[in-house]
């Protein structure tokens, strides 16, 4: 299979994947192109091109074969590779993450979480063991763990990262409410819940005026 590289097309194609997954189990075994930019909003022209690197194939007036093409999907996103990862912050936001059990089918294991609170450390979440900061870096190293989720204030994020870094950690999905500093070959994602109300709010207020000038 072709590398996927943009990110764009990476998380349309998590898009795609998703909505597949969460079909009927006795829906129809093949979609088209065009049912399936229905669904999620994208153009078909633009599914197909961003189909075409995972090789799955589409037969004409039936498309894609359903779970040909989710096994396509997985294997692009590197989702039958599981990555182990490790949690900072076990208050409410990382308990909720923690609890979450769908990781392991997008190809995410979190093997420990760690806090400074010592009513939090050697407590359990979900089967996961909460551990002292200080037992990061040998956490890291007996399991590999190259990714790391922050669900920890503001405040704490920077110095959580570092420290991260510092263990080998090469991708961060950072909860906090602030942006990281970090050299060029580490990779962040974040998730900013009032970026993403602001962004609603705006996309909400352009369908409104739209509706008024109709």
């Amino acid at each position: 299979m072709n590398h996927v590289a943009s990110h764009d097309i990476v998380k349309r194609l998590a898009v795609y994947l998703n909505y597949l997954k969460t079909r009927p189990e006795n829906g129809p075994a093949n979609i088209t192109p065009e049912k399936l930019g229905e669904a999620v909003g994208v153009a078909s022209s633009q599914i197909t091109a961003d189909l075409i690197p995972v090789g799955t194939e589409c037969h004409p007036k039936i498309g894609y074969i359903t779970e040909y093409l989710i096994a396509d999907i997985e294997h692009a996103l590197g989702y039958d590779n599981v990555d182990r990862a490790i949690l900072v912050g076990a208050g409410h936001l990382g308990k909720a993450v923690l609890s979450y059990k769908g990781f392991n089918h997008y190809g995410l294991h979190i093997v420990a979480a760690f806090d400074t609170n010592p009513n939090l450390i050697g407590t359990e979440v979900n089967g996961i063991p909460v551990y002292g900061m200080e037992q990061m870096t040998q956490i890291c190293e007996d399991f590999g763990v190259h990714i790391g989720i922050i669900t920890a204030p503001a405040d704490f994020a920077q110095g959580i990262a570092d420290q991260m870094i510092a263990c080998n950690i090469r991708g961060i999905w950072n909860f906090a409410p602030t942006y990281l500093k970090v050299p060029e070959n580490i990779l962040v994602e974040n998730e900013n819940i009032a970026d993403s109300l602001v962004v609603l709010s705006r996309r909400l207020a352009d369908v409104i005026v739209e509706e008024i000038a109709q």
